[in-house]
């Protein structure tokens, strides 16, 4: 191990920790705070990020021939979606 990489072992958790004073932090119950999270919807579980599909893909792992991944990436982005397409063709659907 080189010098360099020792002496970044030895920092202390002091010197990589935030450390927050009481006054860091607001208070989101003042009623600015209560309107702010009321009009934006902030803290409301599950209203962050994109909208859930109404028919989800499903994760899969899948061998493919080295070729036949390239041939689709050859026509640039939006191969998967162009992937799926062409094996709901082949299934008939």
């Amino acid at each position: 191990m080189n010098a360099r990489n020792e002496s970044m072992r030895r920092t202390s958790q002091a010197e990589t920790e935030t450390v927050f004073e009481d006054d860091d932090i607001p208070d989101i119950s003042t009623p600015e705070w209560e309107a702010h999270i009321r009009r934006t919807g902030v803290l409301q579980a599950g209203t962050r990020g994109r909208p859930r599909a109404p028919n989800p893909k499903v994760q899969t792992t899948l061998r493919l021939d080295p070729d036949v991944v390239e041939r689709f990436k050859a026509d640039g982005p939006g191969w998967q979606t162009r992937m799926n397409d062409a094996l709901r063709k082949a299934v008939g659907l």
